[in-house]
């Protein structure tokens, strides 16, 4: 993929652990706890989400809401999936293509459909989330802004420590083969010029924390 939204507005590089957190969502966060315990979740979705509220901000013309709550409950779906699967087909081979990525983007949805609703989320409302969760990781292209700001968002956690800290381990990496990866692979799948920015940003603090290049 290459990067196609750029941005005149400005970006936040700055450690993604400085961003302040909101809370209009906390009834949704609480709502999908015990989809959380899946997969690392409790990890991967609040940095992501916190992703998702910078490039709200350097793509004002997005509907952020859309953006929040498609991130926020993009990969719950990982709570329905043998758990055994999820690490020996989801991140392994042709991992991309692996049936539980598709499995997991339509429990996602299903969870959507369940959990909104109830919180006073209209269905056109859930059809935009829903479209946007189901096929996050399987569809090639992205079909909105909003789209693209999840993808991006969904990507960008993996340049944090803690990202590189469960990632590397989930694709049987060390953290300086997995941050190799991370440059050559996934920054020029981003979408956004914002994304890029924070990505190199976050991935040069990653790097030096981490003493990847001593200890590769």
């Amino acid at each position: 993929m290459t990067m196609t939204l750029q941005t005149i507005h400005p970006v936040d590089t700055t450690p993604i652990v400085a961003s302040p957190g909101s809370e209009d969502l906390d009834p949704l966060w609480r709502a999908i706890v015990d989809e959380s315990r899946a997969r690392g979740n409790d990890i991967h979705l609040p940095i992501s989400f916190a992703y998702a509220e910078r490039l709200c901000d350097a793509y004002p013309d997005a509907d952020a809401l859309v953006v929040r709550v498609a991130i926020l409950l993009h990969d719950t779906g990982w709570a329905r999936v043998d758990g055994s699967r999820i690490i020996s087909e989801g991140f392994a081979g042709d991992w991309r293509t692996a049936d539980v990525r598709f499995e997991h983007e339509r429990h996602g949805c299903d969870i959507a459909r369940e959990v909104l609703p109830p919180l006073g989320f209209d269905d056109e409302f859930v059809t935009r989330v829903t479209a946007i969760i189901d096929g996050h990781d399987t569809r090639p292209e992205s079909r909105s802004i909003e789209d693209s700001l999840v993808r991006d968002a969904d990507r960008l956690w993996r340049f944090t420590p803690a990202g590189i800290a469960l990632a590397s381990g989930w694709f049987g990496l060390t953290p300086a083969k997995y941050v190799r990866r991370l440059r050559v692979e996934i920054v020029p799948e981003l979408l956004t010029q914002a994304a890029v920015e924070m990505a190199e940003a976050e991935l040069g603090r990653s790097e030096a924390l981490l003493k990847t290049e001593q200890l590769s």
